[in-house]
């Protein structure tokens, strides 16, 4: 069966512009490393698989480096649970897909960038503003839908190791195989780790967690004429021991992770017009954590379903009816902070049937309106209203207008891991699940040149309609409040160009400016903390010799972010305040890779944060941590100088 076939019998391609068709992974097969997507109508930038070959790329968390739309830094100095920025706003409002299935969803959000190895994806695809209802109203500011290695794909063995010079260790191995003449599998593994923990700025605490990643996944294609079936099972085991190198204060976190999911789809008329699909998704997170005297152990159980019906009445009539449901099971147990929760069992649900109507007029205009009738229980009725307009006038020049509206339950802990890692009194309900409710709307335009040599801006923002957030200005205290109707909002404008100047040399140059503010009860309105004002990234690459040789360099420039209230009187060893002027101080960051290609096998060489660029007092009171004032929370910029790393890619073709 042709190709084209199996891309109309994947229903579950009325998500979007999908890649995990025969068809589609031709689409993520070119070569360009970061690029904006010209067909899609949400302005997208595609990471393709050659991009995560640029650096390291161990794990999800190192895959962004080159992007300025999405910023990844710490939640915390002790745990390593690393947290993204979207349009200048926490992660906890971009909704995570994995081939279109929600997940990183709850208390599985601290750690879940870990555990998506980099190898194992073929592309990861930043969405900005609203994206498809068909997914659920969860989505804020945006989505990163991340698209796995196919069981079609021809590498009968794949295999990738690394190692850094801080003993930071890496291994992934994949296998697809041809299980009958309509079965296809896949095999994935991933183990990493470290043998050695360092303290470089000295304060007593070690820069990086030990820690041991095990992760596995099985997928499995079937498909016939007519009717196509995905399903797969993974488990993640990831334990990580953190804090003093010699005293009695530690971290210590357990995370395993179950899950399965299913999805069909059925083509009810001949030509693909019509079709029907089913998917369902479970995941089972369990985690068992201490940070000093405080401890957090949580279970979730989550059910995701989404029966979806697709009719295309003409090349240019397209509608899209389903519903879609969201259920977690969710049991914590808390204790710090002067609060303790025990027992505490809640229901989270949403139902939300959907619909969604396309039109198309060939090449020049799409338009895209839907809405989700959201409904949570004891909360209430939430429509969730999406329109994406995209408009090319001329070949080479995209407009594109998008807005919508976004929900999501708040989770205190989960979505703010970092404040168990303080001494300070917590203030607040800890189980209260208040609505995150707000609206995104924006714009972008871009010019392509070529294909490859484009120039773009966009801009976008964010209004809160109510939230639950943390007031975390005070020295001893952290404080839970509702927005209540005041103002919180985020403002992004970024620019992109890209060029090739010379054959085989790509220059791409993206900056980004971010206004953030929040309202606070002790202080009106004012500047989020800790969110950079703007960010630039340089990238190019050069291939020689018929692409046997591959030059990679990444330089980024990260500006400065107003510190908490507490901060501003921080001094250093001398007796110098570190930030006199309230805010952290701008930061460079280099990374460069040199490839060797030989027939099915490379070997790379590269080093990360090469100008050496820390925070050195990322530990607020590190002499007394069982103190009221001790703070490892506070993290702004890098924890640990420069790395170097040294690996190699094994492909076996059939």
């Amino acid at each position: 069966m042709g190709a084209q076939g199996l891309a109309q019998v994947d229903t579950t391609g009325i998500y979007g512009e999908r890649t995990d068709s025969l068809e589609a992974a031709v689409f993520t097969s070119r070569t360009n490393a970061n690029y904006l997507s010209k067909g899609k109508e949400l302005r997208t930038e595609v990471i393709s698989s050659a991009g995560l070959m640029k650096m390291a790329c161990c794990t999800l968390a190192e895959s962004f480096e080159n992007s300025a739309s999405v910023t990844v830094g710490y939640a915390d100095a002790t745990t390593g649970a690393r947290q993204i920025r979207l349009l200048g706003l926490s992660g906890i409002y971009t909704q995570m897909l994995d081939e279109n299935r929600p997940v990183m969803r709850g208390i599985t959000a601290p750690y879940a960038l870990s555990y998506t190895p980099g190898p194992w994806l073929e592309s990861i695809q930043v969405g900005k503003g609203s994206p498809s209802v068909v997914n659920g109203a969860e989505s804020i500011t945006g989505s990163i839908n991340l698209e796995y290695q196919k069981p079609t794909n021809e590498k009968p063995l794949f295999l990738n190791a690394s190692v850094m010079n801080d003993t930071k260790t890496d291994f992934n191995v994949s296998s697809s195989l041809q299980v009958a003449d309509n079965l296809y599998t896949i095999l994935l593994g991933h183990a990493d780790g470290n043998f050695r923990t360092f303290d470089t700025n000295g304060d007593g605490f070690a820069d990086d967690p030990s820690l041991l990643n095990v992760n596995v996944s099985n997928r499995w294609l079937w498909y016939s004429p007519e009717v196509q079936a995905h399903w797969g099972v993974r488990y993640i085991h990831d334990k990580r021991q953190g804090g003093q190198m010699e005293g009695p204060w530690k971290s210590a976190i357990t995370n395993n992770l179950a899950n399965a999911y299913f999805k069909v789809g059925r083509s009810i008329r001949g030509d693909g017009s019509s079709s029907i699909a089913i998917v369902a998704d479970y995941t089972l997170q369990q985690t068992a954590s201490t940070f000093g005297l405080n401890l957090y152990n949580a279970r979730q159980h989550s059910v995701f379903a989404n029966l979806i019906c697709r009719n295309a009445f003409s090349d240019s009539h397209i509608l899209t009816v389903g519903i879609n449901t969201t259920v977690d099971w969710l049991g914590e147990e808390i204790l710090g902070g002067g609060q303790s929760v025990e027992g505490s069992r809640q229901t989270l649900a949403q139902i939300a049937p959907y619909a969604e109507y396309t039109f198309q007029q060939g090449e020049t205009l799409s338009v895209i309106a839907g809405v989700s009738a959201t409904v949570i229980p004891r909360h209430g009725f939430y429509p969730a209203p999406r329109l994406t307009l995209k408009y090319q006038p001329v070949e080479p020049l995209v407009f594109r207008l998008n807005g919508g509206r976004g929900v999501r339950f708040s989770h205190p802990i989960a979505d703010n891991i970092g404040i168990l890692s303080t001494g300070k009194t917590i203030l607040g309900d800890l189980t209260q699940r208040v609505l995150d409710d707000a609206w995104t709307f924006g714009g972008n335009v871009t010019y392509y040149f070529t294909e490859n040599v484009y120039l773009s801006l966009d801009y976008f923002q964010t209004r809160f309609v109510s939230a639950y957030l943390t007031d975390r200005e005070s020295a001893n205290t952290i404080s839970f409040y509702s927005l209540d109707g005041h103002n919180a909002w985020s403002q992004n404008i970024q620019a992109d160009f890209s060029i090739e100047p010379v054959d085989r040399l790509s220059l791409t140059l993206t900056g980004r400016y971010t206004d953030a503010r929040v309202w606070q009860p002790s202080s009106e309105v004012r500047e989020l903390p800790l969110t950079p004002r703007f960010k630039a990234v340089f990238n190019a690459q050069y291939k020689l010799g018929a692409n046997r040789w591959i030059f990679d360099f990444t330089a980024s420039l990260t500006g400065s972010s107003r510190v908490y209230d507490f901060m501003k009187e921080l001094k250093d060893e001398e007796g110098m305040l570190l930030y006199p002027n309230g805010r952290t101080p701008v930061y460079p960051l280099l990374y460069a890779q040199v490839t060797r290609r030989f027939r099915g096998f490379d070997i790379y060489l590269g080093g990360e944060n090469l100008t050496g660029s820390m925070q050195m007092h990322p530990i607020v009171d590190a002499k007394t941590p069982f103190a009221d004032t001790f703070d490892a929370a506070s993290v702004w910029g890098p924890l640990m100088g420069a790395r170097f790393y040294l690996g190699f890619r094994l492909n076996i073709w059939k």
